[in-house]
């Protein structure tokens, strides 16, 4: 049955003015029963509510008659009704939901007690875990294991010991040191003739190597007639470019007074005259070989097991292919067996999944490994990959202009490469122009102005 409701909270009356306590006692039944009272406030339904009445009583201390008054100006409500056999009050339109206990707080305590109770039976055997939770098989990850040797051939032994004698030993020096030019090239080499006017009136302090893939070139130039060496094909990507090097390598290496070696492509021309890049190379005692870390994909992502324990992930390196090499480090290549035959082995196109390429990886890995001090980590062959394409840009006729060789030539200067705290330029030599820039080059390079 549905009560009313009186809209005026009842008076409510202060104790004598000897007495400041106020009391209300509501008594509404001397045993519990349950009750259901019908509750109509405004346009909200009627609601049946569940109320275990018992004895109920408020009561405000001697000294606080304020709390009470501050309890009731809290409360907005449109009516009370205080009787011997209950109590009602209704709060406007808005219920207070039956307060329930934190189950949640409950659940979350119990799963990460059984979390840390996991944790301490079974302790982390993860290396990233230990930076977390300590156990006992953490202290395993504080250093990391030894990687299994493995007994070396006779051949790799070999090796070993010559490269170490080199590395000991004192430069050879020469009294008339050359450069030796070598030119690995599918085929004819269209910059001949630039590379003729090059060479002109230094025939004492050069040498030229030509290593031709596919077809042997007819040379117009006298300083490259009679200048090819035995030659093989090479494959993009494989480990026939390797050795295409090697075999260029060893023939400039059977003339004593060659002290540099510089690995030409059949697109290089040259950035300056031939005074300028011989003083450059001839007086300083290091090689010039790109020589950096790529940890992405296309750089450490190639790198393969199989090549513990010789090589190790740590000295996996990336480079161009297009060096210049002081005579003691060629003379430690020819050494080499042990290194070249792991990324012949396991750096090659299409294995595993990934695509390693002998070329850009075995020589900056080499010195990483056993001469990095000996090398300048740059090469001296400048090549555009502004187009951020898998080849560098190439040159045409339309390109090759005065204004485009001052510009390398202004970033060249402007852009120094370091070393023992000197500055020097980058680049001597540069790649890639096609064939139809013959004329405009041949043009420019007799203006000296240009280089």
């Amino acid at each position: 049955m549905s009560r009313s409701v009186n809209p005026t909270p009842p008076a409510i009356s202060a104790a004598s003015s000897g007495d400041e306590d106020l009391v209300i006692d509501h008594h509404i039944h001397s045993r519990r029963r349950r009750r259901r009272l019908s509750v109509t406030s405004g346009n909200v339904p009627p609601r049946c509510i569940d109320a275990d009445v018992m004895g109920m009583e408020f009561m405000i201390g001697r000294k606080t008659p304020f709390l009470f008054n501050a309890f009731v100006s809290q409360v907005t409500a449109r009516g009370w009704r205080v009787g011997i056999k209950d109590f009602l009050m209704m709060s406007g339109t808005r219920q207070r939901p039956h307060l329930k206990g934190p189950n949640w707080v409950i659940v979350l305590v119990c799963l990460v007690s059984i979390f840390l109770i996991g944790v301490y039976i079974y302790p982390p055997r993860n290396s990233a875990a230990c930076y977390i939770f300590f156990s006992d098989s953490c202290s395993e990850h504080e250093t990391a294991p030894a990687i299994p040797s493995r007994e070396l051939t006779d051949e790799e032994n070999a090796a070993q010991v010559v490269i170490t004698e080199i590395l000991k030993s004192s430069p050879i020096t020469s009294k008339n040191p050359k450069i030796a030019f070598m030119f690995l090239t599918p085929g004819p080499l269209p910059f001949e003739m630039l590379w003729d006017k090059f060479f002109q009136g230094n025939d004492d302090r050069f040498t030229v190597y030509v290593h031709a893939s596919r077809e042997q070139p007819e040379h117009r130039s006298p300083h490259f007639v009679g200048r090819n060496i035995r030659s093989d094909k090479v494959d993009w990507g494989k480990i026939s470019m390797v050795d295409a090097e090697k075999r260029l390598l060893m023939n400039a290496l059977q003339d004593p007074d060659n002290q540099q070696f510089v690995l030409l492509s059949d697109s290089c021309v040259p950035l300056h005259h031939f005074d300028y890049v011989y003083n450059y190379l001839i007086f300083t005692n290091v090689s010039f070989i790109d020589c950096y870390n790529d940890p992405g994909p296309h750089g450490g992502g190639r790198y393969s097991e199989h090549m513990l324990p010789e090589v190790e992930y740590k000295d996996f390196r990336k480079g161009s292919q297009w060096f210049t090499m002081i005579r003691r480090h060629a003379l430690l290549i020819m050494a080499d067996s042990l290194y070249y035959k792991k990324f012949r082995l396991y750096c090659r196109p299409g294995m595993e999944g990934r695509n390693c390429y002998a070329d850009e990886h075995y020589f900056p890995t080499l010195f990483r490994m056993v001469d990095p001090g000996g090398i300048a980590n740059w090469s001296v062959t400048y090549v555009d990959w502004s187009e951020r394409k898998w080849h560098p840009k190439s040159y045409k006729s339309q390109d090759v202009t005065s204004k485009l060789l001052r510009n390398i030539t202004k970033t060249v200067l402007t852009t120094p490469c370091i070393w023992n705290g000197m500055k020097r330029p980058c680049f001597l030599f540069a790649r890639k122009f096609f064939p139809e820039t013959l004329d405009n080059l041949m043009q420019l390079f007799s203006n000296s102005t240009a280089f």
